[in-house]
């Protein structure tokens, strides 16, 4: 269509970020765990520094929302960069100190970035037209899988480089997020108009999370990707305890965040074809089968399936989500749904990656222990998440009917 020109540019743009940018997530991903468990003194908190990420990510979630739509979604994006790299130097003179409250410091840091960069998807929908928005996101997200073959490669490149286990890692998080910003440059996404005194207010958030579908989309979104985080964390430490390398760790995170963003390229025509509530049930259904593969063991490829099938979960299920919330709000509520949505879905995953590391490390006396812990959290709240889809459906069928 011609008139998703612009938007297409936009689209291009923001996924070479989600590549290239992204690409240290599943750096920091990787080392974070395995840094904490050699900085702090009691191993419950190694995954404390990817705790504080995703908390650093919640609180600057409603800022960034608000910074954007006033100045717009650029200012936003290079504000996250800054974060980013910030946090990394911060994080590498930590590890040069071999001071776990200064690593913790940075760790904090990155989370603006990690924040920053879920606006990505909201943004690719910004300029574009009602049938291009599912595909528009779905491509922006398919962005990731150069950030899987990038990022843990450059782990492998880095780790050991210098003396410092992980400082090199930390220092190329630098310079990625530096080169990386210049992208933005080039964004053409027009500023929210300033609203007229007259103009219309929107729902208040208290109303918007009374909205059955609104209430649902975020349900979905934070069980998704809180249990994408709780078992994603865990996976190198339970990698490199159960005899494995951190090469092996790397690979399988690899496959998983390959698997995160693969489907990218068709989700947003699923989700068209088929339907948001049956692509978000899907997803649902592939985080169980993920816990279920961990379950039966701990091999290598029990390791790689299982991650594997999380990846898929993920996809289906959080951009499923972000689908229906994108359909769900008007223009003047964006900001204020954008921000209480990632608001939400941080939160929920910060608790999930501080129940990570406790139920890894300190919730059997092994790690096969620790691991089944991990993975048997997942129950409840994928049947929370299942019951609320589930109930949005009836209450569709229930309306429909009436009508």
């Amino acid at each position: 269509m011609a008139t998703d020109t612009t938007a297409r540019r936009n689209v291009a743009l923001l996924t070479a970020a989600q590549a290239f940018l992204g690409a240290q997530m599943p750096m920091i991903f990787v080392l974070a765990g395995l840094a904490g468990q050699s900085l702090a003194s009691n191993p419950c908190f190694a995954t404390l520094p990817i705790s504080l990420i995703v908390m650093g990510s919640m609180l600057s979630a409603q800022p960034l929302s608000a910074l954007m739509q006033r100045f717009g979604r650029r200012a936003g994006f290079l504000v996250g960069a800054a974060g980013g790299a910030t946090g990394a130097a911060v994080g590498a003179f930590g590890l040069i100190q071999a001071s776990f409250p200064i690593f913790l410091a940075g760790s904090l840091l990155t989370g603006i970035y990690m924040s920053a960069q879920g606006f990505y998807r909201f943004a690719a929908a910004d300029t574009a037209s009602e049938a291009f928005r599912p595909k528009a996101i779905s491509y922006v997200m398919a962005g990731g899988l150069l950030s899987a073959l990038i990022g843990p490669q450059l782990v492998k490149l880095t780790a050991d480089a210098m003396v410092v286990p992980f400082l090199g890692t930390y220092l190329a998080v630098v310079a990625v997020n530096v080169i990386g910003a210049s992208l933005f440059l080039f964004l053409d996404i027009p500023r929210p108009p300033v609203p007229d005194r007259n103009a219309p207010k929107g729902r208040s958030i208290g109303t918007l999370l009374r909205t059955p579908r609104v209430a649902v989309a975020v349900i979905c979104a934070m069980v998704s990707y809180a249990l994408m985080n709780l078992v994603m964390t865990s996976t190198p430490l339970a990698v490199v305890g159960c005899g494995f390398t951190k090469d092996s760790a790397a690979d399988i995170v690899s496959a998983h965040v390959l698997a995160m963003y693969a489907p990218s390229f068709f989700t947003g025509h699923l989700i068209a074809r088929f339907g948001v509530e049956r692509i978000v049930a899907i997803g649902l259904g592939l985080l169980a089968a993920a816990g279920g593969v961990a379950l039966a063991g701990v091999d290598l490829a029990n390791f790689f399936a299982a991650l594997v099938f999380l990846g898929l979960g993920w996809n289906f299920g959080f951009i499923g989500a972000t689908a229906m919330l994108a359909g769900s709000h008007r223009p003047e509520e964006r900001g204020r749904v954008q921000g209480m949505n990632d608001m939400l879905v941080f939160g929920f995953v910060t608790l999930a990656s501080l129940s990570s590391g406790g139920l890894m490390n300190c919730a059997g006396g092994t790690p096969e222990q620790g691991w089944n812990a991990v993975n048997l959290a997942m129950a409840p709240f994928l049947v929370l998440a299942g019951a609320a889809l589930l109930w949005l459906w009836l209450n569709g069928r229930k309306t429909h009917a009436a009508s």
